[in-house]
């Protein structure tokens, strides 16, 4: 596999944003965690493997990924890791340095935090890029020391949160307040709800991880 294909994994919860679903690296190979599986074929995706306890996918699903031959890795309910991490641990396993983490959303708070964080795994330090799209938000995780160049509209809205401890050396530029060389604490306002005043947005960090948040990017902007 080439290095530079990107891995997509599809997580379960909600039906997947029609918007978040366009423009995908058509080269891209698909992970599908558990019922992920589901929301990829309703959204037209075809995976190529399917990870998890299978405890949430339907069982026309299962039987569908069987009959086309494509690759399960069942795991057993009493587990360590979610289905996400099985999955993301499957991308990186298979080689990939861009991981697209996609999922629906849902109204499990834990569910979500727990995929969204798990983005700051060491193990996904040395992808190059490591993004989501989580209902119409768009997610980029930085992996210290790492630059990001985002080119958003203008007035967009985003934040910068230290999910996995504090991000030393912030510097934000093309913002309506921008940051240079900064620390960023766990539930820091610092970085909540900023704004675009430039189209190219410029976030690069020293050290820590970084969980960069663009709300309705998918929604606001079809």
């Amino acid at each position: 596999m080439s290095r530079t294909r990107t891995a997509i994994v599809i997580v379960g919860g909600d039906p997947l944003s029609p918007h978040a679903v366009r423009d995908l690296p058509p080269d891209a190979f698909i992970v599908a965690a558990d019922s992920g599986l589901d929301h990829a074929l309703a959204a037209g995706l075809v995976p190529s493997s399917v990870v998890g306890d299978l405890d949430s996918i339907s069982s026309e699903g299962l039987a569908w990924a069987h009959r086309m031959d494509i690759t399960v890795d069942a795991h057993p309910a009493d587990k360590d890791s979610t289905d996400t991490e099985l999955a993301l641990a499957a991308a990186v396993a298979a080689g990939a340095t861009h991981v697209l983490l996609l999922g629906g959303g849902g109204d499990r708070l834990d569910h979500t935090l727990a995929a969204l964080t798990a983005l700051g795994h060491s193990s996904l330090a040395e992808c190059d890029s490591v993004t989501g799209r989580w209902g119409t938000t768009m997610v980029q995780v930085l992996h210290g020391p790492r630059t990001a160049n985002l080119r958003l509209p203008l007035g967009a809205t985003f934040s910068l949160l230290a999910l996995h401890g504090e991000v030393q050396g912030v510097t934000l530029s093309g913002a309506r307040w921008p940051l240079h060389a900064a620390s960023i604490h766990p539930a820091s306002s610092l970085g909540i709800s900023n704004q675009t005043d430039e189209p190219d947005l410029h976030v690069s960090i020293a050290a820590g991880i970084l969980t960069i948040v663009i709300p309705n990017h998918f929604g606001d902007h079809p």
